[in-house]
């Protein structure tokens, strides 16, 4: 068995910690300081864990689907910790620059799935071209947001914590299903079978949707005064 790259360790390292952390703060009240710290945790080691995994599918272990995933899994936890620390209705050199970076991983992917189609195989790097253009347009929806909120002059209240909120818990589960199925291979077979390993999937969008839910039903002062606690 060859050694380990420690970049390669650095990316299994932050990914753990990243879907522990994330899952923390997901039960953790919203602007208690415990989800504070668990999501400070969160947002480096995921940093850390999708930058780590762009290098590795563009200089590595070539892949481009994977490349892709990464970056824009940086993209949206950058942009989500942006929403939570900025004021209302500001916007600045940050966010323009966000909305440029989601504007070519966009591009990125869905040429890279237009190249997939039209090859013989159908895929590009053993990926089927279907995921190229899935992610790709999850990119450029991101920028079709950046643009309106650019324009509008920012975002207020709760516009600006839902922001955050969907941003963070989709850059959550890219990161739990590159875990399952993405590494399928590592889950014995028999718990395969009992679909158990898809459970973590279904709270998380449940919850996702739930609290998606309660902020747009809040009151834009009562939800600034509990996300300050």
């Amino acid at each position: 068995m060859g050694t380990m790259s420690p970049i390669v360790l650095l990316h299994i390292c932050a990914a753990t910690v990243g879907l522990l952390s994330g899952f923390m703060a997901m039960l953790f009240r919203k602007g208690s300081g415990l989800h504070g710290a668990a999501g400070s945790v969160f947002f480096v080691s995921m940093l850390i864990m999708s930058s780590s995994a762009a290098y590795i599918a563009g200089f590595m272990r070539p892949n481009r689907l994977n490349f892709v995933v990464g970056l824009l899994t940086f993209y949206l936890v950058a942009t989500a910790w942006w929403a939570a620390k900025r004021r209302d209705g500001a916007t600045g050199a940050f966010d323009f620059g966000a909305l440029l970076f989601a504007l070519a991983v966009g591009a990125a992917g869905v040429a890279s799935g237009i190249e997939a189609a039209n090859s013989s195989s159908g895929s590009k790097d053993g990926m089927p071209a279907a995921l190229y253009f899935v992610f790709g347009s999850v990119a450029l929806l991101c920028t079709v947001s950046d643009v309106r909120m650019l324009v509008s002059g920012g975002l207020l209240g709760k516009r600006r914590i839902a922001r955050h909120l969907w941003r963070m818990c989709l850059a959550l589960l890219i990161t739990t299903l590159s875990f399952y199925p993405g590494q399928a291979k590592l889950i014995p077979d028999w718990l395969r079978q009992t679909k158990v390993p898809y459970v973590p999937h279904v709270l998380l969008i449940g919850s996702m949707l739930f609290w998606m839910f309660r902020v747009r039903a809040r009151k834009s002062n009562a939800l600034r005064e509990e996300y300050s606690k």
